[in-house]
C-alpha cells in the first residue's frame, strides 16, 4: 500500500505549471537482496477504495507483522477494522499491470487514470495497492519462496524513494 499527498500537484495544476494533459507514473525502485527473486511475473497496481492506516510493515527476515494491533495488513485496514475483502478493498478492474522478466526491474507504471480520478474528486485518494494478480494471491496456492522488494519512503537513498512522477511535453515549437 502506498499513498501520495496531491496538494502540491493540485497547486501546480491551478498555477498552470502542470498542464491538464500531464501523465502520472508510479515509480518504485528495486531493492536488491540476497533472497531468491521471482522471474517472469506480473504485478498489478490498483486504486484502493477504503481508507487504511500505515503500519510498520513486515519483518522480511521472520515474516512477522510489525504493526502490533495498528496499521494495515492482508486482513485489516486499520487496527482491528477488517477489509471488506481479504487482501484489501480496491476499485473494480485492474488499474495497471507491469511485467517483470528478470525480477530486478523497477516498477514504472502509468497511473494517469487513477490520479485524474483523485484530482477531479470522482474518487477519494486512498492510494495504490501493488500486488500479485488475484489468481496468485488468493491464498489457494502454496507459500511462495520468492521475495521482491522495493525501497520505501524511509530509505536513506533519497533517489530510491517511491515517487508519483508527473510527465508532460514542454517543448516550444
Amino acid at each position: 500500500l502506498i499513498e501520495f499527498d496531491l496538494t502540491e500537484i493540485e497547486a501546480d495544476i491551478a498555477a498552470k505549471v502542470i498542464p491538464s494533459n500531464a501523465k502520472y507514473f508510479l515509480r518504485l525502485f528495486n531493492a536488491e537482496h540476497g533472497q531468491t527473486i521471482p522471474r517472469e511475473y506480473n504485478l498489478e497496481v490498483h486504486s484502493v477504495s477504503s481508507s487504511w492506516q500505515e503500519g510498520l510493515g513486515l519483518d522480511m527476515e521472520t515474516y512477522k507483522d510489525l504493526s502490533y494491533g495498528f496499521g494495515s495488513n492482508w486482513t485489516v485496514r486499520s487496527g482491528s477494522t477488517a477489509w471488506t475483502a481479504a487482501g484489501g478493498d480496491v476499485h473494480a478492474g485492474v488499474s495497471a499491470t507491469q511485467s517483470f522478466d528478470t525480477g530486478l526491474e523497477d516498477l514504472n507504471i502509468d497511473v494517469t487514470t487513477q490520479v485524474n480520478g483523485w484530482l477531479d474528486s470522482t474518487r477519494d485518494n486512498n492510494g495504490f495497492m501493488v500486488k500479485l494478480p488475484t489468481a496468485l494471491a488468493d491464498g489457494s496456492r502454496q507459500r511462495s519462496y520468492y521475495t521482491k522488494k522495493f525501497f520505501a519512503r524511509g530509505t536513506e537513498f533519497f533517489h530510491k524513494r517511491p515517487v508519483l512522477e508527473v510527465r508532460w511535453n514542454s517543448a516550444i515549437q
